[in-house]
């Protein structure tokens, strides 16, 4: 119970609060837009440079990790597509939105401070190296196989698809964040304590910032209709995904207690708002994606708890 109290309630707590100031209007829709804005794009982009920048490459980036989570995430999403295929007659490209959805863990918003409140900021070099791949991964095959699915007989050419791929990746500002991390710390390039005093501030507003902008985001989406479905998409993502995580972790690749730790507490966490903008930039099962993303995120209080009862 203390770790439901202590560990996972508090992160709750934040995006509760952030509900339920956009619920009874204390903030308005266009402050909620200009809060994570500034998370997004200023604050945790500058939490992901610091980090990474002072990661030990050597000795974090293990494969046997990034292994272990993505294995679960694509084998979830592959599940989830062949749900939507089989049992509920979606269409290929509605089912490729489940997949997406299914093994798009919030790994940032969630993931990072769960385990941060659980084990402490040292645990956290695996979050780390997770994150650094996840967004770019996941976007990329999940892009590049939609547009493949959509543009079927319309000659969409290689070098269009890389350039639309790309584009998505390559403007995303905490992608940039972690690609100015990755060069200062390979680089060793050094930079005046003033920017590190700057860049410091701006960290540690970022996951409060973030966790409160996202709970006033969540009120705009209502689980509505296709319920069987979005159980299915939520099951996968809380519950299949962080178990052959866990499985491959702990049985196949033998991981340290903090790998696992990570790998396992981020895999658990809900979608982000992330798969459900992917599913309405295509059209593609939004309705689905949108309630999953809520209520998913409301289950993480429990998956979470159960997983941290699990891991050693």
């Amino acid at each position: 119970m203390s770790a439901l109290l202590d560990v996972i309630l508090p992160v709750f707590l934040i995006l509760g609060f952030g509900y339920l100031a956009a619920w009874k209007g204390i903030v308005t829709s266009d402050a909620i837009d200009g809060l994570m804005k500034f998370a997004q794009n200023i604050a945790v982009p500058c939490l992901l440079f610091r980090s990474i920048s002072r990661l030990d490459l050597a000795q974090a980036f293990d494969p046997a990790i990034l292994i272990s989570f993505f294995v679960g995430a694509f084998g979830a999403a592959g599940l989830a597509f062949i749900g939507a295929r089989v049992f509920f007659n979606r269409s290929a490209v509605d089912a490729l939105s489940f997949g997406f959805v299914a093994g798009f863990s919030n790994t940032l918003l969630l993931g990072l401070p769960i385990t941060e409140r659980a084990y402490g900021v040292d645990a956290l070099a695996g979050n780390y190296v997770i994150i650094s791949v996840h967004s770019p991964l996941l976007y990329a095959v999940g892009i590049t196989a939609m547009e493949l699915l959509r543009s079927r007989g319309q000659g969409l050419s290689k070098s269009a698809l890389a350039g639309q791929v790309g584009k998505a990746i390559f403007t995303q500002p905490m992608v940039l964040g972690i690609l100015a991390g990755f060069f200062v710390n390979v680089t060793g390039l050094p930079l005046p304590g003033f920017l590190w005093s700057a860049v410091d501030m701006l960290v540690r507003a970022a996951i409060p910032a973030a966790l409160f902008g996202l709970g006033g985001v969540l009120i705009r989406y209502r689980p509505e209709g296709d319920m069987k479905a979005i159980a299915m998409v939520t099951g996968l993502t809380l519950i299949i995904h962080p178990a052959i995580t866990f499985a491959l972790g702990k049985f196949a690749f033998g991981l340290t207690t903090d790998q696992l730790r990570s790998a396992v507490v981020t895999a658990s966490a809900a979608p982000g708002v992330n798969a459900y903008l992917f599913a309405n930039m295509y059209g593609a099962a939004p309705r689905v994606a949108a309630s999953t993303v809520l209520l998913a995120t409301a289950g993480t209080i429990l998956t979470a708890w159960g997983w941290l009862h699990v891991l050693p």
